[in-house]
């Protein structure tokens, strides 16, 4: 049995390596092959898997990246994660794409996308409008109409069409990746000790440069590795971090929570992981329920439109109560948008239900971590004198 240690390490590896040797590595091993490249946050990677490509996430290259051409495409009062993308671009770093897709999260990302279709006009690129609207007659027909049109498209890119049997083939296994997701977020929620934040960030990361089978075979050794391995449960405070599901908080910052006295029981954290809250039909046409699918269960974020204003100022207490944690850190990039706007209304909510919060702001290439570690510490030690009071 691989060891945890091994695991961990390996993912490691992929998180830290900004050349994407995994993914090119895959490219070698067959002709013809190619990779479709994606941000934050959803992307349907089961049509990327369908078309015969390989999905890589691409987040940044957070505090091991210096930037220097990214500077000059962008204002500086805008989030670091542009700057970035463009900085891994232009220093050739994702010269191995035959795609682009940039879901619909906020304006920046649809500059982004226009800037890539000028810079890299022999990359193909799309800008994913998500459907805003929940009944299936306007948004389920519209992402529907987005998903087939995507299948085409990529199916060109690739050489390699995808058929009704091939899209459901894809479903399947990503069903069985979101399973196993849930099940890690259930063991993190139910015993945090036994699966480090830390962890299983690296795990998720890793996740988005291998194939979607390497992932699956990675997860469930990791979770065999965590019963032989449990850990040592610590006197720690349960907490939910909100705010960071685009541009990703750097591996120290998570570090810097768990060990100021916090276990983070649940987070928003790579949320394209989770965005699908369960499995997608396979019956019948997959194009369809894959489109259903998402109206029906994508979870609840700041890049959706929400159709009630209760349901904003209610979603604190849903989280905390079911995950049974004492209090929230709101952590959101400098600058992020749709984050920052609706913190306003998440905070009312949590402090109005008597919620413990903290707040701050980090940039994904935030080297210094100590006034994080004092405001989590004092956080932690305060809940637990006053938690109960």
């Amino acid at each position: 049995m691989i060891s945890r240690a091994g695991i961990v390490d390996w993912a490691l590896g992929i998180f830290e390596d900004l050349e994407f040797g995994a993914a090119r590595a895959w490219l070698a091993e067959g002709p013809g092959r190619k990779a479709c490249g994606y941000l934050p946050v959803y992307a349907p990677r089961e049509v990327v898997h369908a078309s015969g490509m390989l999905a890589v996430g691409i987040h940044g290259g957070g505090d091991r990246l210096e930037i220097i051409k990214g500077d000059a495409f962008y204002q500086s009062y805008i989030c670091h994660l542009p700057r970035s993308v463009i900085e891994l671009a232009q220093t050739g770093r994702l010269d191995f794409l035959s795609a682009m897709l940039f879901p619909s999260t906020c304006d920046v990302i649809r500059n982004l996308s226009g800037m890539w279709q000028v810079l890299y006009p022999d990359v193909y690129v799309r800008y994913l409008e998500l459907p805003q609207v929940q009944d299936q007659a306007t948004g389920g027909a519209f992402w529907e109409g987005e998903l087939r049109l995507l299948l085409r498209e990529l199916g060109r890119v690739s050489g390699r069409p995808a058929d009704d049997a091939s899209l459901a083939e894809s479903i399947a296994l990503y069903n069985t990746a979101r399973g196993l997701i849930r099940e890690l977020y259930r063991m993190r929620r139910e015993a945090p000790w036994t699966v480090p934040t830390e962890e299983l960030y690296l795990l998720m990361r890793a996740g988005e440069g291998v194939p979607v089978e390497t992932f699956i075979e990675k997860a469930r050794a990791y979770m065999s590795a965590v019963e032989a391995e449990p850990g040592q449960r610590k006197d720690r405070s349960r907490v939910i971090v909100v705010g960071a599901f685009c541009e990703q908080p750097p591996l120290g910052l998570i570090k810097t929570i768990e060990r100021a006295g916090c276990y983070v029981v649940d987070d928003d954290f790579l949320l394209g992981n989770r965005f699908l809250d369960t499995d997608v039909s396979t019956d019948n046409d997959p194009v369809r329920a894959l489109a259903g699918g998402f109206l029906r269960h994508a979870v609840s974020s700041s890049i959706m439109f929400e159709p009630d204003p209760e349901g904003k100022r209610n979603l604190m207490r849903q989280r905390v109560q079911a995950a049974r944690a004492d209090g929230v850190i709101f952590a959101a990039p400098s600058f992020c948008d749709p984050a920052l706007l609706d913190r306003a209304m998440l905070r009312a909510g949590a402090e109005a239900d008597g919620i413990p919060c903290i707040a701050f702001k980090y940039a994904e290439n935030s080297a210094q971590f100590q006034q994080f570690r004092e405001q989590a510490g004092t956080f932690a030690d305060s809940m637990k004198l006053w938690g109960d009071s």
